[in-house]
């Protein structure tokens, strides 16, 4: 399924940023989400890299799969929890209890991005989301991640 124009405009980032370009599956009984993400040489870090076929090969730097996990969660938040930014909800990562790279995510070949929330803690204002993150490429597990955010319910103006 398309991203929906409500989702992104809603969104704290640009498309730029979102770097999602498909909704693959949204499970809120189990509170999951699944998205692809396409890997083009374009990507922010990715393009900057000095490639070595042997030695660097042109790949998705470390840093940005730990961007897109907040990028997941911010789809978690939106599409299971029913968090709104535009109502004034925003998240923040709050802790990476583990992040494991077991293999090159390289350019070409899109992303399955997937994300579970293990543990929800919701208050009035407040909501601590515990989840866990595998990242694929071809069926090879290429990230996975067990990240802690925290939704706030900032009053308006």
């Amino acid at each position: 399924m398309h991203l929906d124009p409500e989702f992104l405009a809603d969104c704290p980032y640009g498309e730029g940023a979102l770097l999602i370009d498909e909704l693959l599956s949204v499970d809120p009984v189990r509170g999951e989400v699944v998205a692809r993400m396409p890997t083009g040489g374009d990507l922010p870090l990715t393009r900057e890299q000095r490639v070595h076929p042997l030695r660097h090969p042109r790949h998705l730097n470390g840093g940005l799969l730990v961007h897109m996990t907040g990028m997941l969660g911010f789809v978690h938040a939106y599409h299971v929890l029913g968090l709104r930014h535009r109502q004034g909800w925003t998240g923040y990562g709050a802790r990476i209890h583990g992040a494991r790279f077991l293999d090159l995510a390289r350019t070409g070949p899109p992303l399955i991005l997937k994300g579970l929330a293990t543990h929800v803690r919701r208050g009035p204002a407040r909501v601590v989301a515990r989840y866990r993150f595998e990242f694929s490429q071809e069926d090879r597990l290429v990230y996975e991640g067990d990240q802690t955010a925290i939704w706030v319910l900032v009053p308006g103006e």
